[in-house]
């Protein structure tokens, strides 16, 4: 998640710290601050999109989908990824998207047991991903 939606987020959420320090005090405030620190720490990591790439499988956060599965890799730039994700969307695909990526890359799934056509993933380094994608 980048910084500036993390201090956003944060933002807000010392908002709040603020209303319950006016309504019940300084103690209630600084437990309310360690709270909503400890949360936005927790939804830094969990707002991850982990993407791995062995020699036997694809992994996107818990999806994982053999290699032999997959065909063609399509890195996207900022406009293809925008029309695919919209209009272009097929509703049957795979969609592992943070809305704070602007590129990524489409993988074609060739499985005739599935009925998903592709992957969509976002990741600010498509074109390591589809290099990687197709070196296995």
């Amino acid at each position: 998640m980048p910084l500036w939606l993390l201090a956003l987020i944060y933002f807000f959420l010392l908002s709040l710290v603020v209303s319950i320090w006016a309504a019940l005090g300084n103690i209630a405030a600084l437990a309310s601050l360690i709270a909503t620190t400890a949360l936005l720490i927790l939804i830094a990591f969990k707002s991850a999109l982990v993407i791995e790439v062995d020699g036997h499988e694809l992994r996107v956060g818990r999806a994982r989908i053999a290699l032999e599965y997959l065909g063609a890799v399509q890195s996207l730039t900022s406009a293809q990824l925008g029309a695919l994700r919209t209009r272009d969307a097929d509703p049957a695909a795979f969609l592992a998207i943070r809305f704070w990526s602007s590129t990524g890359v489409r993988v074609a799934v060739n499985d005739s047991r599935d009925t998903t056509p592709y992957w969509l993933i976002t990741s600010n380094n498509s074109g390591k991903l589809a290099k990687a994608l197709e070196s296995n």
